[in-house]
């Protein structure tokens, strides 16, 4: 019915139609708290995941989530360092029904583990518990026919080094997480996790790399030393080759070994080197015009400075020339030559050549030079035959390159040279490079580097034998380090090797010696007799450029080269 026109009277419901919407009513409460119910528990129980601690949160993204590590590869695409992926073992707790059931079937997989602290784990108030991190597939399976509720397992990487300790010390190694803690592993950890940052590939060869380290194992164990090192490198583009430090350890089980067989002696040591910074000197002098090759210095007697006499160790008590001064091994005369150019230019010259800063070499284990703070006279007489400043073997190594190779300084590297190279620096003129590669000839050929000699190859070096500070901080003429530094072929040379034996003992064949001529110039020479053929160098067999042919018996012969300057 309507009433008066524009009024629309109320609709009343009476009877069933109350009562349907009545009951439409109730459901839709019902529906509604169902659906607040269903909220609320779904909430809770991201309160409840959410209720791990942020430290258990980081795990279980990085278990579920890993991120992969480049390789690390030599020169020649050999893998040194890749990653696998592999399964490590958790547990939730809340799932575990019964712990000691669960602690029992784990130890018949893992036997070395404690009961005490599984069952720490199974019970724990936390939702995620790491069992056994990076496990070998059998483990794996083992586990899997526990048919254990609350253990599962989660996809990590384990990193590998197939080449075991042979580069130990140059690739370094990492964590349990990937980390890396040592070298290239360290110095290249974000590069290695980069997405796209691809492989690190090194200077190193590895087949040099097992050479050298033969090489060296052998006079180590020969002459019954502490250890030792020996390295190779490039002398235009100052690439290392071959970097072997002894003890040495093996890189997938680092805490198995002890502080000494993971230090690097190639970078980070620190030595004095003795003899073999008189071919730092002798190139000085030259180089600063103070002697020339015919030039004469007074080496009749001992030199007294202060408190302390400077002698020879087989004296010639008699003037020598600068080629004389190299093949004797004259401390005298290279004290008479490093007074003559003074305490400013050697402090100079030795800055020039890197051997008073740290190297650049790319790890992190660098050592730091140790030298003199005051500067004074008997300082530049001291470092003029080498006491009285330790420096690292790559130090030595990338300074002698530049004393051969033309005049070049260039920071040594474990990279492969990409690209241009490295241009470096002059440090010396080509005359004066020249003349260091003819004395150091001479010095292998009748001095005491002659045991370092190789058919078919002409080689230059210089020993270097010096004692060490005992336990009373003197020197200690039973603690001997003894070194051989040689550059090849001399005429144009290509590679420096070094090597250095630490505490060596002498033995019969060497009449009881254990100084360089003895110990550390026959290996360098076998190395080298083994390296030419390896890396296509030809053997030259001639004379060296420029030297006047000489007959007689050795010392004949250097007096009528020595006459001809």
């Amino acid at each position: 019915m309507t009433g008066q026109a524009g009024h629309a009277t109320p609709l009343v419901l009476e009877g069933a139609s109350k009562q349907a919407v009545g009951l439409c009513k109730q459901r839709l409460m019902v529906v509604a708290m169902c659906i607040l119910t269903a909220f609320v528990v779904i909430g809770g129980r991201l309160v409840d995941v959410m209720g791990v601690t942020p430290v258990e949160a980081g795990l279980v993204a990085e278990a579920t989530a890993p991120k992969e590590r480049a390789n690390i590869v030599d020169r020649n695409g050999v893998l040194l360092a890749s990653s696998l992926s592999v399964a490590s073992l958790y547990v939730d707790p809340a799932e575990v029904t019964d712990p000691q059931a669960t602690a029992t079937a784990l130890l018949q997989v893992f036997p070395d583990m404690d009961r005490d602290h599984l069952l720490g784990l199974l019970t724990s108030s936390r939702r995620f518990e790491w069992i056994r991190r990076k496990l070998e597939p059998s483990a794996q399976q083992a586990v899997r026919d526990l048919y254990q509720p609350g253990l599962d397992f989660a996809a990590e990487e384990r990193r590998i080094w197939p080449q075991g300790p042979l580069t130990s010390h140059v690739v370094g190694y990492t964590d349990i997480d990937g980390r890396g803690l040592a070298g290239i592993e360290q110095a290249f950890d974000e590069r290695l996790l980069a997405d796209s940052g691809g492989d690190v590939t090194l200077s190193l060869d590895v087949r040099i790399q097992q050479m050298v380290r033969d090489e060296l194992l052998r006079t180590v164990e020969t002459f019954s030393a502490k250890g030792g090192t020996a390295l190779v490198m490039d002398v235009h583009s100052a690439e290392i080759l071959a970097m072997v430090s002894l003890p040495d350890f093996d890189p997938a089980n680092p805490a198995a070994s002890d502080p000494v067989s993971r230090f690097n002696r190639a970078t980070l040591g620190a030595y004095e080197l003795g003899s073999i910074f008189k071919t730092f000197t002798a190139a000085m002098a030259f180089e600063a015009g103070v002697a020339r090759l015919g030039d004469s210095f007074d080496a009749s007697r001992p030199i007294t400075a202060g408190r302390f006499t400077i002698t020879d160790y087989k004296p010639q008590n008699r003037w020598l020339t600068l080629p004389e001064i190299m093949v004797h091994s004259s401390n005298i005369g290279a004290a008479r030559l490093a007074l003559a150019v003074g305490s400013d230019y050697q402090k100079a010259f030795l800055e020039r050549v890197g051997l008073l800063s740290r190297s650049a070499i790319e790890v992190p284990e660098v050592g730091r030079p140790l030298y003199p703070s005051s500067w004074g006279t008997l300082s530049t007489i001291t470092i003029g035959f080498g006491h009285g400043i330790a420096v690292s073997p790559v130090q030595v190594a990338a300074a002698v390159a530049a004393m051969v190779n033309g005049g070049l300084f260039r920071q040594p590297t474990l990279l492969k040279r990409q690209g241009e190279p490295d241009p470096g620096h002059r440090v010396i003129a080509e005359k004066t490079s020249e003349t260091v590669r003819m004395l150091t000839h001479l010095v292998t050929r009748f001095g005491s580097g002659r045991k370092a000699q190789v058919d078919g190859y002409l080689i230059g070096g210089k020993t270097g034998t010096a004692e060490q500070p005992g336990e009373s901080r003197r020197y200690d003429r039973r603690k001997l380090i003894s070194s051989f530094v040689a550059a090849f072929p001399i005429n144009e040379p290509q590679y420096v090797v070094f090597l250095s034996v630490d505490e060596p003992k002498g033995i019969k064949e060497t009449f009881g010696y254990a100084t360089a001529g003895w110990t550390a110039a026959p290996a360098v020479g076998n190395i080298i007799a083994r390296l030419g053929p390896m890396l296509g160098v030809l053997p030259d067999g001639g004379v060296f450029v420029g030297l006047p042919e000489a007959d007689g018996d050795p010392e004949e012969q250097l007096e009528m080269i020595v006459a001809s300057f």
